[in-house]
């Protein structure tokens, strides 16, 4: 009978210790998604950064080109063109 006693005794106590274990990795778990959040929410953040500063880059690139440099002169000629065929579909649009 002794034994037996012991033999429980024994799987409470391993029952305990990984109940607590569970509740450690629980916590830990809950920890490592806050963290993964913020690295989201950083790197949203850090692309939409990015995607400015391209959008400027490209503005500027835009703005020397028309200011006679002579770099990037047919782009600047496509882009303008674009712009029109934009504009005349708008024109069209409203005169419907």
């Amino acid at each position: 009978m002794g034994e037996l006693v012991e033999i429980v005794d024994s799987l409470e106590n391993k029952v305990s210790k990984l109940l607590h274990k569970m509740e450690l990795l629980h916590k830990a778990n809950a920890k490592l998604k806050k963290e993964l959040d913020l690295a989201k929410e950083e790197t949203k953040a850090q692309q939409e950064a990015v995607n400015d500063w391209e959008e400027k880059y490209n503005s500027l690139k835009m703005a020397n080109s028309m200011l006679g440099s002579n770099t990037n002169k047919t782009e600047a000629k496509l882009k303008i063109n674009t712009l029109i065929r934009e504009l005349d579909v708008c024109i069209a649009k409203l005169a419907d």
